[in-house]
């Protein structure tokens, strides 16, 4: 069984600009010399311009320099101060996948998505902070506009509001910008991954086919299959 630890995953990646008039998503992975650990990143930035593409950019190469062992709040704080500190970039949301010694630790902030594929079933693993995912937890009625508007991001977020889980075992894992997720259903997404081989441009051509306007990434880890896989979600505010 593949070790995040001792072995080097592999992962491939897929984005489209689609309809938008930037392609303002952006991936990272950076290997840490001394343990050789993979930290992974996908960005979307908040807005159609160059500057959402610029965020999305240095959220996703800050976030994947962390050390592994610091966890995801660690990685998303950095991407948070590389935001901040520089002014020509707007904002962005952002997951970051880093692994440890029983699978990866989640971490993430907005819509982006992270999900766990055992080479036949999809487990989404994070939680969307949107104002529909608000309204849904205090039972009150969603309109299809709330699925779009985020309710914190990289830039504006308090620590205490990221999303953070765990996939114990050596997990494959899905990480997309909403481009994807929001236009292919799981079960849609699942068929496709069980071609690995271009399951990542699959994924974004498929969804900008079925009608998405947005940019539409993809990131696919793959590890071995794995078997007894739990995920352990910590609760954040929406």
């Amino acid at each position: 069984m593949l070790h995040p630890l001792t072995q080097t995953p592999t992962w491939h990646t897929a984005s489209a600009q689609g309809p938008r008039l930037v392609n303002a998503d952006a991936v990272g992975a950076y290997a840490d010399p001394a343990t050789q650990q993979v930290v992974f990143a996908l960005a979307d930035g908040v807005g159609d311009d160059q500057f959402a593409a610029r965020a999305a950019r240095l959220a996703a190469a800050a976030a994947v320099r962390t050390p592994a062992a610091e966890g995801p709040i660690a990685a998303l704080l950095a991407a948070q101060r590389a935001l901040r500190a520089d002014p020509t970039a707007g904002d962005c949301v952002l997951v970051v996948a880093l692994p440890f010694a029983e699978g990866y630790r989640i971490g993430w902030v907005g819509d982006v998505r992270a999900y766990a594929w055992t080479g036949s079933t999809l487990r989404q693993l994070t939680k969307d902070h949107t104002l529909a995912e608000y309204f849904r937890d205090r039972g009150e009625e969603v309109v299809p506009r709330m699925e779009h508007i985020v309710t914190t991001s990289v830039r504006t977020a308090e620590a205490t509001a990221f999303g953070r889980a765990e996939v114990h075992g050596a997990a494959g894992l899905l990480l997309t910008s909403d481009g994807v997720h929001k236009n292919l259903s799981p079960a849609a997404m699942a068929e496709l991954l069980r071609h690995p081989a271009n399951a990542a441009q699959s994924l974004v051509d498929s969804a900008l086919a079925a009608g998405g306007t947005d940019n539409a990434t993809a990131m696919l880890v793959e590890d071995a299959p794995f078997s007894d896989l739990t995920t352990e979600a910590i609760p954040t505010a929406a």
